[in-house]
């Protein structure tokens, strides 16, 4: 019989998932800074962009992932 710390787990761990799904969709492709190939320079906007949007949503994917990660090894194991 599953305890409530389960379930409560598992929603969260479906929630997450979800609203990975959507922050991936959200960020900018790797291909769309392909035209500084040709020697353009660094702009600002690409200096900074750690402090952007777009540098927090990668973030946020790392943080996710980690956080989905720890719950899907906790409730596999059965700790609780």
């Amino acid at each position: 019989m599953k305890t409530n710390i389960e379930i409560a787990l598992a929603v969260a761990l479906i929630a997450l998932s979800l609203i990975m799904t959507i922050v991936v969709l959200m960020q900018e492709g790797k291909s769309a800074g392909l035209g500084t190939i040709a020697g353009a320079a660094d702009t600002f906007w690409q200096k900074n962009k750690a402090r952007s949007a777009e540098g927090r949503l990668v973030l946020f994917t790392k943080i996710g992932v980690a956080l989905m990660l720890i719950i899907s090894v906790v409730l596999d194991l059965g700790i609780w």
